[in-house]
């Protein structure tokens, strides 16, 4: 097995350096960091993990600490963009530590995990538009990334994608085929990819000369039973929407059993979009048509969001880094022209 010595005599350089070198070090000129780095791919060489952190002082772990109670562990949205962000660390042995805290302790608990030396840095995922959580990390100058957006004055690092980009265009879509009493089961108020979704959702009708019809517009917790639920009280309305847009493919899965329960045809009797963000668990093949959707898997996020926490830790990146993603608009089955009666 391929150890510090062996690879520095192989080398011929002092195990100092090439230590230094393996560790990034700018002081290590780039060509020797390059010799370094191949003979240590070509002989397999692996470091020792606690004497690698011990070198460099870093703890070889991010954390995410997620809030308490709000079911996230066990939401398919965040379990996809955590298989993104695991695999992409696993890449660079970097690992995943993982805890929950209610609101008020969240700061509390970012210091004790910095202090301790824990983690070199924080992934802060689900961002309410006003977020407690980016002003404490800023006040503690330590490294981390926002998967999304708040309503925050200071710069910081975050990956997003377009909502309302996305939504303005869907929007825009529907509008242009004729609908105009168009529902949208978003998500709640407070978190800011619904309120950026709202906001498109909002400057599509304002682009076409139409008002929004309020009674339309729900914002609520993205899980089938609420499609389900919310879909139902809107069709059972005297006057119904011919149209919905949903959040996420568990809203439209529930809204899609209440159309069937009321014989309605999704790409005949009303159109629907929803947003897909590749959860591997849901399908096209779970819907009665294709359809049509805007399309940016989050697990990517978590891909993205790996490697620009990694850049800024190691100084490779100067922060803040800020990345919006575009968003595919996948036209199927599942729109049409509003009937006429």
């Amino acid at each position: 097995m391929t150890n510090l010595k062996t690879l520095s005599d192989h080398l011929g350089l002092s195990q100092a350096t090439v230590s230094r070198a393996l560790n990034g070090y700018k002081s290590v000129k780039p060509a020797t960091r390059e010799r370094v780095q191949a003979a240590a791919r070509a002989l397999d060489y692996r470091p020792n993990s606690s004497a690698q952190r011990l070198a460099t002082g870093r703890a070889g772990a991010f954390g995410v600490i997620v809030t308490s109670g709000d079911q996230m562990l066990i939401d398919p949205h965040f379990t996809e963009y955590l298989a993104g962000l695991t695999r992409a660390l696993a890449d660079a042995e970097i690992d995943i530590v993982m805890t929950a805290a209610t609101p008020e302790n969240q700061a509390a608990t970012f210091k004790r995990f910095a202090n301790a030396g824990k983690v070199d840095g924080f992934i802060v995922s689900a961002p309410k538009k006003n977020d407690p959580r980016i002003a404490a990390l800023q006040d503690m100058n330590f490294p981390f990334v926002v998967h999304g957006q708040c309503e925050n004055s200071r710069d910081y690092s975050f990956y997003d994608i377009d909502n309302m980009g996305a939504f303005d265009r869907a929007a825009d879509y529907l509008l242009q085929l004729g609908h105009r009493r168009i529902a949208l089961l978003n998500g709640t108020p407070d978190a800011m990819f619904a309120v950026q979704r709202n906001a498109g959702f909002a400057a599509a009708h304002a682009r076409h000369g139409l008002l929004m019809f309020p009674e339309l517009l729900v914002q609520d917790t993205m899980t089938e039973e609420v499609g389900y639920a919310r879909m139902a009280a809107l069709l059972d309305r005297a006057d119904p929407p011919s149209a919905v847009m949903c959040s996420s493919m568990l809203l439209a899965l529930g809204a899609q059993r209440a159309m069937h329960e009321r014989g309605l045809t999704i790409g005949r009797d009303i159109s629907v979009i929803s947003h897909d963000d590749g959860l591997s668990s849901i399908k096209t093949e779970n819907f009665s048509v294709p359809l049509t959707v805007t399309r940016s898997p989050i697990r990517d996020a978590g891909t993205a969001l790996a490697k620009m926490l990694r850049g800024i830790v190691d100084g490779t990146t100067k922060a803040p880094v800020k990345q919006i993603a575009p968003v595919d608009l996948i036209l199927r089955q599942s729109t049409a022209p509003l009937a006429q009666k």
